[in-house]
């Protein structure tokens, strides 16, 4: 999809950070938008800020929720996942609700969004999905119990969906950032490497939706690192054992 003008945008994970900055990225493109999140001050705050904005206040943790939204929402042309849960742990410091949260937010509520959107595009054969995952989500990495996890589980899905709808006019999106400075990452004690901000992520991810390429991973020096780690042989990666 090259041009946003008078498409319609379900934008599931809306209210803060990347989401709202990519909201009003896209508002200023000329897109129409369906703002989803569980807060409705928040996106009721971002409505006022937009030029062709609704909202629909939901849980993506809850089926019921996600349904009344979806068919509240109607046909769209394209449907964006951006919503994450995110608690630094180390598997010494378990916490099972939290890691059973993040699972349950950042893939398992993605599945449930997907499974309501998804058969109207296949039956239509036209739509466009972005999913926002993350580079975590390339290997295992330390302190991200639930987290990294959770967004490769993403990744792997997004592969199987652009697999399955190649030979379709349904385009299938990965879009796997960094760190970006939000609420969620001010969780972090350690020093994030190129760190940007909310509003230059939302830029690059507006980029990619400009064109039908798949996979797009920002920052590129980080990227590099992180997917050369993932297929460096575990003797090297966990050597000490």
């Amino acid at each position: 999809m090259t041009g946003f003008l008078g498409k319609t945008y379900w934008l599931v994970g809306a209210s803060e950070g990347l989401g709202r900055a990519l909201a009003k990225r896209l508002d200023a493109e000329g897109a129409n938008l369906i703002l989803s999140a569980r807060n409705r001050e928040r996106l009721d705050t971002l409505q006022a800020e937009l030029t062709s904005a609704s909202v629909l206040v939901l849980d993506v943790t809850d089926i019921n929720s996600v349904r009344h939204a979806a068919q509240a929402a109607g046909d769209v042309d394209g449907v964006i996942y951006n919503v994450g849960a995110y608690e630094p742990m180390r598997t010494t410091d378990w916490d099972s609700e939290a890691t059973l949260t993040m699972a349950d937010v950042n893939f398992a509520g993605a599945l449930r969004v997907l499974g309501e959107v998804v058969p109207k595009m296949v039956k239509q054969n036209q739509g466009d999905i972005t999913l926002i995952g993350s580079l975590a989500g390339y290997r295992g990495l330390p302190a991200a119990i639930g987290y990294g996890a959770s967004k490769a589980a993403l990744v792997s899905l997004a592969e199987t969906m652009r697999f399955d709808l190649r030979d379709s006019d349904i385009v299938v999106r990965l879009v796997n950032p960094g760190f970006i400075k939000t609420r969620l990452t001010q969780k972090n004690s350690f020093r994030m490497p190129m760190l940007m901000t909310a509003d230059e992520a939302a830029a690059r991810v507006v980029k990619s939706m400009r064109k039908s390429r798949f996979r797009t991973d920002f920052p590129a020096p980080l990227s590099w690192v992180l997917r050369t780690i993932a297929v460096l042989p575990d003797w090297l990666v966990y050597r000490g054992k």
